[in-house]
């Protein structure tokens, strides 16, 4: 069984934010706009590869995902090496990527969560670059909406980002980091 965790703020006024890429790539994902709500957040199961998947976007706000991340981990007993979660980066330029393990938050409130409510940080990220706008305060710049220009970038790698949360479910996330973690994950 594996936990993708696309991590967003609920709420109309957040919908296409740059903090909610998480949510933008797990909806993308999910194909279906079927979701049942639990435990703070909205799933839907899926079977992939004869697996049993849980997709997730939890609606505590930002700063308290690892909330509704406990839950579905802590009852459905989900090892931390299935974790997928899905977040948007102010160190990588919009269009790149990078999957990682086993880091600190890089400041990002709703990995911050996580990492705390379960006491550890042993599981995956996608990290999706939002680049960073210095004369923006931070808070304002991740809450403001994708240029059209940025929208267009992004539509051109929903299908990669969907190739690379297959790849993690399929081949686990060592065979995924060295086939997606290339120097030059720029969109094409």
């Amino acid at each position: 069984m594996k936990l993708i965790v696309g991590l967003g703020n609920p709420g109309q006024e957040y919908t296409y934010t740059r903090h909610n890429i998480g949510f933008m790539v797990i909806d993308h994902f999910a194909s279906s706009n079927n979701w049942s709500k639990k435990w703070n957040a909205l799933y839907q199961e899926k079977i992939i590869n004869n697996e049993k998947i849980i997709l997730i976007k939890p609606i505590t706000y930002m700063n308290l995902s690892g909330q509704a991340v406990k839950e579905f981990v802590t009852f459905y007993k989900i090892p931390l090496e299935d974790i997928l979660v899905i977040q948007d980066d102010l160190d990588l330029e919009v269009g790149m990527y990078r999957l990682k393990t086993n880091s600190s938050s890089g400041g990002h409130n709703g990995i911050k969560s996580i990492i705390e409510c379960l006491g550890n940080n042993n599981f995956a990220r996608l990290k999706i670059g939002i680049s960073n706008n210095k004369k923006i305060d931070t808070k304002d710049y991740v809450l403001g909406k994708f240029s059209l220009e940025e929208q267009a970038i992004f539509n051109n790698l929903y299908a990669k980002f969907d190739e690379i949360i297959t790849s993690f479910i399929t081949n686990g996330l060592d065979k995924t980091m060295n086939k997606y973690n290339t120097r030059n994950n720029h969109h094409e």
